[in-house]
């Protein structure tokens, strides 16, 4: 538990190097060698060591080879094969022969005679910061060490009893203790929609991005709606059906309307917009005297609203080909078992998986339950204060500003 096994060039390059070793007098032979990266190595099967192999590109890795006192590298691309992290080289090499296992890394690495060898990719990256989190794995590892067992609270449990545990907490952690906001960069196109993403349960915000970089928030409108559902009407407005005995569905009317409309002539919108297209702060004096505004309203950042039907995000026209910024909360187990858990928020999840599997259970005395609730309230707690991140020199920053009148 917390040991830095990683050397600085696996951490920072993502590359480790092997040398043959001595095989003896007149004696050549293949080479076995394990990664002790923090990251699993990736391998597409077969021979997807060959770069004409379609599954060449899933491998997250490539390894270079350099002869006896050379220190040029080239891509190894003859036949090896891979057993979780172990690298086995069936051709004869020599002794002395250098090998560097290179993880794929955003400028390709330090290794490679031309782009083509490259090792171009995000692997390395994604392993950066990593020392502050701990894998649901080793959670569930941890606690069956720590907690199950004779002469401990708990007993005996399962192992996948204590995976559904794990996950359960994980999940509601994830909701408003974790760090569990993802972030997605996307460019609006002329349809003015955009997809919900895979592992999304709600979002946090969303903003376009103007020529400075500068973050503008889009927010959420009530002047329209998406409906679930449009059956087709017969003269008489009853919804007609198919040969199925379905009601036949048709396109909506509402969306399309508000796709094609134009908001600049809408009363709320106008007067918070100068005649000559300044916003309602830089327009002048006599655009600051606006009476009757209504402030859900007074935004020229464009809206949004969540099409439930179709999965997806629908924007208002102005916004198309802007690039947003989509922030979104996930459950945190979009990666099963391999899901990053913060270490600040380690021994609340323990806590909160006792708790779980103590009140889960019959016969348990109820003063025990309870201890173990409070426990698990109180872990939560401090692991939300010391996620939240407080630093008193942001703080003091900010009330720099308590002159200033806030108003809602």
């Amino acid at each position: 538990m917390g040991l830095i096994t990683e050397t600085n060039e696996q951490y920072y390059a993502g590359s480790q190097r092997f040398l043959v070793p001595p095989q003896g007098p007149g004696v050549a032979t293949g080479l076995q060698v394990t990664t002790t990266f923090n990251t699993d190595l990736v391998f597409g099967g077969g021979t997807a060591w060959s770069p004409t192999d379609t599954n060449y590109a899933l491998n997250n890795f490539k390894i270079y080879k350099a002869d006896i006192g050379s220190v040029d590298y080239i891509e190894y691309i003859l036949s090896y094969t891979v057993f979780g992290n172990t690298i086995k080289i069936a051709e004869d090499l020599d002794e002395g022969q250098s090998f560097v296992v290179q993880l794929k890394k955003l400028d390709g690495g330090n290794y490679g005679a031309n782009e083509n060898e490259k090792a171009y990719g995000n692997t390395v990256e994604d392993n950066y910061g990593s020392y502050s989190y701990i894998k649901l794995n080793e959670i569930i590892n941890n606690f069956i060490v720590a907690y199950v067992g004779d002469g401990k609270l708990i007993t005996s449990a399962k192992r996948t009893d204590l995976i559904f545990f794990a996950k359960r907490a994980l999940q509601e952690f994830s909701y408003d203790t974790l760090k569990s906001v993802n972030s997605q960069e996307l460019t609006i196109p002329n349809n003015l929609s955009i997809l919900i993403p895979q592992d999304y349960v709600n979002y946090v915000s969303l903003h376009w991005i103007d020529a400075q970089g500068v973050k503008r928030i889009i927010m959420p409108t009530t002047l329209t709606s998406n409906p679930g559902s449009m059956p087709l009407q017969d003269a008489s407005g009853e919804p007609i059906q198919d040969n199925f005995s379905r009601n036949l569905k048709g396109t909506s009317i509402t969306e399309d309307r508000w796709r094609n409309n134009n908001l600049s002539s809408r009363k709320e919108f106008a007067e918070n917009i100068g005649l000559n297209g300044d916003n309602y702060y830089e327009g002048g004096l006599n655009n600051h005297r606006r009476y009757g505004l209504d402030p859900q309203n007074a935004n020229i950042n464009g809206s949004f609203t969540i099409n439930e039907r179709e999965g997806k995000f629908s924007f208002s026209s102005d916004l198309v080909n802007r690039i947003i910024i989509l922030e979104y909360i996930s459950d945190g187990l979009s990666t099963d078992l391999d899901t990053k858990v913060p270490k600040l928020a380690e021994e609340a999840m323990y806590a909160s998986m006792s708790h779980a599997i103590i009140a889960s259970r019959i016969n348990q005395p109820e003063y025990i339950v309870n201890r173990l609730k409070k426990e698990k309230s109180a872990k939560l707690r401090n692991a939300k204060i010391r996620l939240s991140n407080i630093k008193l020199s942001e703080i003091v920053q900010v009330m720099r500003g308590q002159s200033k009148w806030i108003k809602h």
